[in-house]
């Protein structure tokens, strides 16, 4: 396989963390999985994107050169009504009956109370742009149901001036989170985005390991009077773990979000790399500071369909990095004899060790390598 033809990355990665509680369930205790012979810790996918979204360092989607995306329930009262107000159109009335058209109008018609919404995503030349046609709505009709009705007709299936409507080559309209993630507009179909970053939910490979800790909270001025006793005892859940992660990156369809820009499809996979690898989830970070690093990445290129290299510890292993990595490489051992290795691979590890058929290289050099193959498979 040359690297043009690459068709789909595979991004593979190990990574420990001690005494944290990465993703809370609605119970707050730490999210699990049965796969195998044992119960897991997990951290969802929606967890994993959410951080790689919204962290911000050297690698942060923030310092890509595009458009954003904004995910709220509240979209037309923080951005449409604040619009109006600042360009000084219609009245109060009018600009009111014009927010609470455009919240039917994305969010469906049992939506007018904030509560009763979901979160919708939109890029910022969508937002810029509703709030562009309410501006001019609220110049043309003084009567606050009129406006409202012209609002709503933004809307309809016979009027070209809805969010599809955004839907230009080369334009990120709907934000550069929405590119790589997908976003569903059950308002407006046309104005869907497939995934291009397929993210499973990360797992740990042997199985759960957990604990109550007991704490509690000093009352300084009881103290200081003498008095005994403490100001509040409390419990939570503390995890610990070695989790699989795996992520796909669908390059032509990456690169059609982006506009078929292949420099820029590489640019944003080679930032993906690096927040993948060193990018932590987690809740409680003051007092569990769940920061760590990936002690592997395994990033496999290739034209077939993915296949995830979890059933490698189907049966669960020691958590350490070394048996893990043992059991991976043995797993994919048995695939490359099973069904031939059409996929080129490089690697990236803390503790060096050979992966079949693979290169070794630090983390640049490895984001490094992933960009130039995207951009290679994207000119093909």
């Amino acid at each position: 396989m040359t690297a043009a033809s690459a068709r789909f990355l595979q991004i593979h990665t190990l990574a420990s963390y001690p005494a944290t509680l990465l993703n809370r369930d609605d119970s707050g205790l730490a999210k699990r999985l049965p796969f195998g012979d044992a119960t897991r810790t997990r951290i969802s996918s929606q967890c994993l994107k959410r951080h790689w979204r919204t962290v911000d360092d050297e690698w942060s989607l923030k310092n890509i050169d595009a458009p954003k995306s904004v995910r709220s329930r509240e979209i037309p009262e923080r951005r449409i009504l604040p619009a109006l107000e600042a360009a000084k159109v219609g009245t109060e009335e009018v600009r009111q009956a014009i927010c609470e058209a455009m919240a039917i109008g994305l969010h469906g018609e049992n939506s007018a109370k904030v509560k009763d919404r979901q979160a919708l995503l939109l890029g910022q030349p969508e937002i810029d742009y509703l709030a562009r046609k309410a501006i001019e709505i609220a110049e043309r009709h003084a009567d606050p149901k009129a406006a409202a009705d012209a609002v709503k007709s933004l809307f309809t299936k016979s009027e070209k001036a809805n969010l599809s409507a955004l839907r230009q080559r080369g334009v990120l309209e709907a934000g550069l989170e929405a590119a790589l993630f997908g976003r569903m507009v059950t308002s407006d179909p046309e104005a869907n985005t497939d995934a291009a970053i397929h993210v499973a939910h990360a797992f740990t490979v042997h199985a759960e390991a957990s604990e109550s800790d007991y704490f509690t909270v000093v009352d300084d001025l009881t103290r200081e009077a003498g008095e005994a006793g403490a100001g509040g005892l409390f419990d939570t859940e503390l995890t610990a773990g070695l989790f699989y992660g795996y992520v796909v990156v669908d390059v032509p369809l990456l690169t059609s979000n982006l506009g078929d820009d292949p420099e820029f499809a590489g640019k944003v996979v080679e930032h993906l790399v690096h927040l993948i690898a060193t990018v932590s989830p987690g809740a409680k970070k003051g007092s569990t500071a769940p920061y760590a690093y990936a002690e592997l990445m395994l990033i496999e290129a290739g034209q077939r369909q993915p296949r995830t290299l979890a059933n490698a510890f189907r049966t669960p292993c020691a958590a350490r990095t070394d048996a893990a990595t043992g059991a991976l490489v043995a797993y994919l051992s048995k695939l490359d004899a099973a069904y031939g290795c059409r996929e080129v691979r490089r690697h990236t590890a803390i503790e060096p060790r050979m992966l079949p058929q693979s290169e070794p290289l630090g983390l640049d050099a490895l984001a490094t390598w992933a960009r130039d193959l995207v951009a290679a498979r994207a000119e093909s």
